[in-house]
């Protein structure tokens, strides 16, 4: 599986989350608490929103551009350039993505996260016996999307299905139907539990965040409490009287044991942040 977190708030450099906290996602990239594989080495990327002259979605209208994705397939523990690029990128949204294969091949477009247009996603888990229904899944592909598919990855074709089914007008619908499609599609293969998912997708103004499993087991996912209460729990932390009351986490599991600073999302969830605050609702596939 895979390890990853999403940052929306007040622009910081990226180094500030990514290497800072004492369990960072770095050190999970060697020493992960609650993923299914204590190393994720097989891969790493990032993905962030540019100023473009604006201060991101919780100031002024944030830029709808291209987000910058950066991935390799090394690990990222020991790699230079994440390291480079983390002490002189700042962005008000990012997506960062520390990845362990479940079968497909470690390369480059295999790497998280994935970008269509101003849209990025991730995933951890995995589609039960992709092998077998991936050919039935790239069918439901729209055709002009399909041109777009680089990778091999279960992840990258739940995105592409995802915007097939509307994931510009409505994310929540779109993730919902493309849920409902994987399970009915391995169900008619005989995989009894076929999705198992946390999936973080923006499009450069608001943040969506999913956990759901077939099985209602789903991996770990954790988001931050509001920093007006982390600022009354603990004064004398500088970072917080620097970041919005709006900044926000999402994380596969928490950045270190701050009391009262995670929590976990319930199972079959989704989380909303934007420039108009945060909620959560019930999350169930639906027919595609």
């Amino acid at each position: 599986m895979c390890r990853w977190l999403a940052y929306s708030g007040t622009p910081v450099l990226l180094d500030t989350i990514l290497y800072r906290p004492a369990h960072s996602l770095i050190d999970q990239s060697l020493h992960s608490k609650m993923g299914v594989e204590t190393t994720n080495g097989d891969g790493f990327g990032v993905g962030w929103y540019g100023p473009d002259g604006q201060t991101g979605p919780h100031g002024r209208e944030p830029s709808l551009s291209t987000p910058a994705v950066v991935r390799d397939t090394g690990p990222a523990w020991s790699n230079r350039n994440l390291r480079e690029i983390a002490g002189h990128v700042r962005s008000s949204l990012f997506f960062a993505h520390i990845r362990a294969s479940t079968g497909t091949a470690v390369q480059q477009t295999n790497c998280h996260p994935f970008r269509h247009g101003r849209w990025m996603w991730m995933h951890n888990g995995a589609v039960e016996g992709f092998h077998r229904m991936r050919r039935d899944l790239a069918l439901a592909v729209d055709p002009e999307l399909f041109l777009d598919l680089e990778g091999s990855t279960d992840s990258e074709m739940m995105f592409y299905l995802a915007l097939t089914f509307g994931l510009e007008e409505d994310p929540p619908s779109a993730v919902a139907r493309m849920t409902g499609l994987v399970e009915r599609t391995g169900r008619a293969y005989g995989v009894r539990d076929p999705m198992q998912m946390t999936v973080a997708v923006t499009d450069g103004r608001t943040l969506w965040a999913f956990r759901y499993s077939s099985a209602r087991s789903s991996r770990s996912l954790f988001y931050s409490t509001r920093v007006d209460t982390l600022r009354a729990l603990h004064p004398d932390l500088a970072f917080l009287r620097e970041v919005s009351d709006t900044s926000r986490l999402i994380v596969s599991e928490p950045l270190g044991d701050l009391p009262g600073a995670w929590n976990e999302v319930p199972e079959s969830t989704y989380g909303v942040v934007g420039p108009g605050g945060d909620e959560m609702h019930p999350f169930a596939p639906r027919a595609a």
